[in-house]
């Protein structure tokens, strides 16, 4: 997702996908633990994602406007 994406949502929303994208990543790793992640890239692009999605977050209690 584009960084525009997470500035659109909701507070809620936000909150909401930081959680799912939480989760996610928990799962990606316990699959290459295990041994059966087919894709490894997955896991970079939904911690970047994550980030993303933290960085709006904190952007948004500290009042700042981009």
């Amino acid at each position: 997702m584009e960084i525009k994406e997470f500035r659109e949502m909701t507070p809620e929303e936000l909150n909401s996908k930081i959680y799912e994208l939480k989760e996610q990543l928990f799962e990606m790793r316990r699959k290459k633990a295990v041994g059966s992640l087919e894709n490894g890239n997955q896991v970079r692009v939904v911690r970047k994602d994550l980030a993303k999605a933290e960085t709006v977050k904190r952007e948004r209690e500290l009042n700042i406007n981009k």
